[in-house]
């Protein structure tokens, strides 16, 4: 029986849901902050680079420094109980945030929250290359990502109705009641490592992470989805202000048409990214970089559309489009890493790609928007804004040609 025709136990379907079920409360808890920006701001008269601090270098810090030792040690313990751990930390804290009084209280609440949620995304990864073969593996790690869309949707949502309430019930809500799916993670059957072999990318031994650093393709495919990721994550960190300040929606305008684009562009996106992606693949073994490259490129002319236009429509028209580009590379990018490492190294490169993105988008790209934005006077004149974000286009025309330029280095090395 061939790879493509085996098939996949009912149990691996479940654990992909409940896996799929987690990274909706992992997105829900990181990103509802951001529609709560302007409700926090208002309370505590935070500057944007104090905005900028609290919503995404707070949560980047340990969420990328220890993605690597995590990834690591995915690698070597057990998966499942990793992530339990992890679910529960950041669920507490999360909640914790409710009653933070001031910037620091809330800063250790964000710091504790990526100290939980930087447990999930190597193991869970790893876990889903185990179970299911490698033929699936853009397609189901697409699946995964949904959680993305839908966790980004449901923050959206809930923190615009929720922000009647204030945006500490917010917190209390959504963050708590997830100690309950890290009881059901715990108990997640853990499968052999190695059991679903991936192709090597690497043109290399799969055991070394010297080589693994050391490999043209990896480095670009991690440089080139860090720039479009920069772009792609800061359209949900600034969204709501921006269209707060240059349009003048109110918070619940914002919860609600961000939920809804998200959801209508986000889940099809993830679900059917990595299907297309597949596809690219077997076109040659560069494919899904190609890809990659060219979601990059399209992206560009939606930002700008979406910076400049002041037709509700086209800004509505511009932001999904933007959704779905955001969404749509995330099991190509991650089925790469996994083929580029081998199966001994899943862990540390998922880390790895983690890390690189993570550090570009909420470490440097969003505190370079907030300080260009506060030089630029964008509190007193909120048009200024506009140009602050233009970091997010030209970031994604350099990713693009990273991400092509990758590509090539893996058709060369599996010639």
């Amino acid at each position: 029986m061939t790879e493509t025709t085996e098939k996949t136990p009912g149990y691996a379907w479940y654990a992909l849901g409940l896996l799929m079920f987690v990274y909706i409360l992992n997105f829900l808890d990181r990103t509802i902050i951001y529609i709560l920006f302007p409700l926090i701001k208002k309370e505590m008269a935070f500057s944007d680079t104090q905005l900028a601090l609290l919503g995404t270098t707070s949560f980047v810090i340990f969420y990328t420094l220890l993605g690597i030792p995590f990834g690591r040690l995915a690698d070597r313990g057990s998966r499942t109980k990793i992530i339990a751990i992890g679910v529960a930390v950041w669920s507490i804290f999360s909640g914790l945030t409710a009653y933070a009084g001031d910037f620091w209280t809330l800063f250790g609440c964000r710091v504790m929250v990526g100290v939980g949620e930087a447990t999930l995304g190597p193991a869970a990864i790893s876990l889903l290359s185990d179970y299911f073969p490698a033929a699936k593996r853009a397609t189901v790690t697409s699946i995964y990502s949904m959680g993305i869309a839908i966790g980004a949707g449901m923050a959206a949502l809930l923190g615009g109705y929720l922000s009647a309430y204030g945006w500490r019930t917010a917190f209390m809500v959504v963050g708590f009641p997830g100690v309950v799916f890290a009881v059901l993670v715990y108990f997640l059957k853990e499968p052999a490592k190695g059991g679903n072999v991936s192709t090597d990318l690497s043109g290399a031994p799969q055991n070394t992470w010297k080589r693994l650093l050391s490999n043209k393709a990896f480095l670009l495919l991690c440089l080139g989805y860090a720039l479009f990721g920069l772009a792609t994550n800061n359209l949900s960190i600034w969204g709501a202000t921006f269209f707060s300040r240059v349009h003048g929606f109110t918070i619940p305008e914002i919860g609600f048409w961000g939920g809804i684009l998200t959801l209508i562009g986000g889940i099809p996106a993830t679900l059917f990214g990595g299907a297309i992606a597949d596809r690219f693949r077997r076109k040659g073994s560069g494919g899904r970089m190609t890809y990659g490259a060219l979601l990059c490129v399209v992206s560009v002319p939606f930002w700008l559309l979406w910076l400049y236009t002041g037709n509700v429509y086209l800004i509505l028209l511009a932001n999904l489009g933007l959704l779905f580009f955001a969404l749509a590379w995330l099991g190509a990018a991650a089925a790469d890493v996994t083929e580029i490492a081998g199966v001994s190294l899943r862990g540390f490169a998922i880390a790895i790609y983690f890390f690189s993105v993570n550090i570009a988008a909420y470490l440097i790209g969003s505190n370079l928007i907030g300080a260009i934005s506060d030089k630029l006077g964008a509190t007193q004149n909120p048009s200024m804004l506009r140009y602050a974000m233009l970091v997010c286009p030209v970031c994604c025309l350099l990713g693009g040609i990273c991400l092509w330029l990758g590509s090539r280095s893996i058709e060369r090395t599996s010639v």
